[in-house]
């Protein structure tokens, strides 16, 4: 019996000592050669991996910018010094996939333990922004000081203006968008603030409400035995069920990613948001739901994509093939930089500990599988397009009336490629705002992680140019709305929604469908 126990004491023992030694390294300052040498490393990666690198930046002006760097670079700097340095080069190159990654405190287990049972601190809210300044847009726990349309104006007495001018160099988006930036800055941010300062056990907030300030500590609570058995019973019972699967049950948010409703007394409209492209049971999903939406009365079909960051590109031509009546191309051929940057990818990150064993039996497969897929055409790399991205038939239970598709600037990757192709085939009408993403495509699929021998920041390099099938807008821009509507922070705060009211107006004006009296929108779970 003293022999596991030893055994299990010596495991923890040297597992500390492993977990300080790799966070005194983060401490350590490293020398101005080698971090020039970093800087070299990621240009030379991006060259070899990146397939349309000078999309948004020519080369003379990317190598100009690192060469510029590397003359910034005259003492040691600590890792996520030099990151803080790094970034806005990246971040210049205007591929919002594209970003290098800061280095994180490792946790022992005991640490990691201790957090399992402890609620978040930033990380509980959900924030909008308006230029330097931040406003809580949801409280779903109603902790007090903290209600929705709070400006927080200090944390930890540094002003939010201050810390925003130094995490927005680190964010991007396609091209010359500039809509995507807010919204992407508004989930970043307090990972940046924790990044700089570590994981807070409480915060010092300064805060304003009603025009009355307050000062406060915004404290980590413990999450009680009670509270973690309901909520993992809970849990259990909605994942569990068939209803959890096929809408893709969320349990860090606490709602369903996809769900279809009907909000008009007579069914002729049908409103379908999609709050990630997950992939998650999507395809049981789409096929109820257009059964069900073909043995309704429903005209109009309000497709939502709002905040929706993207995902699975399978999903997305499946759901595609359901809005439209002919053959089709959903994608281009995949574009690569050579027949060997495939074999970069990081195949083993894609599965879990538990399913290892069969991703090793499969990697010989996965290999000679990437080497026949690759095709040559003058002079460019191309993945074959055929199985799920080949000459495809529309589905039968495909919806046939008229499609209003709401998107704004968090709609992005896969939520822009949908509405652009839709918005090509002139299939759909979109409302809203410009997209995150841009209209003509994306660099992202699979990826390679590239860590810098030096400073060891991971850089995830995208290694598939993936462009819808539509005649290109060469703006450089996302998807551009067919009506925009432009909301104002108070609009966001007060949860009004004036896009989606806009479309029921434009329905009501144009059909006998019967609305609910005081109809003010929907509200998806």
């Amino acid at each position: 019996m003293k022999t596991p126990a030893l055994l299990f004491l010596l495991v923890i023992l040297t597992s500390c000592v492993s977990v300080k030694k790799y966070n005194e390294k983060h401490e350590i300052s490293i020398a101005p050669e080698k971090l020039r040498q970093d800087v070299d490393f990621a240009n030379k990666k991006l060259q070899e991996l990146h397939p349309n690198l000078y999309w948004y930046i020519s080369k003379d002006r990317l190598n100009y910018k690192f060469d510029s760097l590397k003359t910034t670079i005259t003492k040691p700097l600590k890792p996520n010094e030099f990151y803080q340095k790094l970034a806005p080069v990246i971040a210049d190159i205007k591929e919002g996939h594209l970003r290098i990654v800061p280095l994180e405190k490792r946790l022992t287990r005991k640490e990691i333990k201790n957090l399992k049972n402890q609620k978040g601190l930033l990380s509980r809210y959900n924030f909008v922004l308006d230029g330097d300044r931040i406003f809580v847009k949801d409280n779903p726990d109603k902790i007090p000081n903290m209600n929705v349309g709070t400006e927080i104006l200090t944390i930890k007495d540094i002003p939010v203006k201050e810390l925003l001018q130094k995490y927005k160099p680190y964010v991007n988006s396609d091209g010359e968008n500039q809509t995507f930036q807010k919204y992407i800055l508004a989930r970043r941010w307090p990972s940046y603030f924790t990044a700089e300062f570590g994981i807070l056990d409480s915060v010092k907030i300064e805060a304003k409400f009603q025009n009355e300030v307050k000062t406060f500590y915004l404290n980590r609570e413990k999450i009680t035995k009670k509270e973690k058995k309901e909520e993992e019973a809970a849990t259990k019972k909605i994942t569990k069920s068939e209803k959890g699967k096929t809408k893709d049950y969320n349990i860090v948010t606490k709602s369903f990613n996809r769900d279809l409703q009907f909000p008009t007394k007579d069914s002729t409209v049908a409103y379908m948001k999609i709050k990630t492209f997950s992939g998650t049971y999507s395809r049981k999903f789409y096929k109820e739901s257009f059964a069900a939406l073909k043995n309704s009365p429903a005209k109009y079909l309000i497709l939502d994509i709002r905040d929706n960051l993207g995902g699975s590109l399978s999903e997305i031509n499946n759901l595609y093939s359901y809005l439209v009546s002919e053959r089709f191309k959903f994608i281009n051929d995949i574009e690569i930089t050579s027949r060997s940057s495939i074999f970069q990818a990081d195949y083993f990150s894609e599965f879990s500990v538990l399913t290892y064993p069969i991703a090793i039996v499969g990697y010989p497969f996965y290999l000679v599988g990437s080497a026949l897929s690759v095709k040559k055409v003058n002079d460019k790399f191309y993945l074959k397009n055929n199985g799920i991205f080949g000459l495809k038939k529309p589905k039968e239970n495909g919806f046939k009336g008229k499609i209003y598709i709401l998107i704004n600037g968090s709609s992005f990757s896969a939520a822009s490629i949908l509405p652009s192709k839709l918005k090509d085939d002139k299939r759909a009408f979109l409302v809203g705002e410009e997209t995150g993403g841009a209209n003509d495509g994306t660099v992202a699929g699979r990826y390679s992680i590239k860590r810098l021998p030096s400073s060891k920041l991971y850089l995830p390099i995208g290694l598939m140019l993936i462009q819808p099938n539509i005649n290109f807008t060469g703006t450089k821009k996302g998807v551009l709305p067919d009506k925009e509507i432009l909301l104002t922070t108070q609009q966001v705060l007060e949860k009004k929604d004036l896009q989606l009211d806009w479309i029921m107006k434009d329905i009501e004006s144009s059909s006998e469908s019967t609305l609910p009296k005081n109809f003010k929108g929907l509200s998806a779970e």
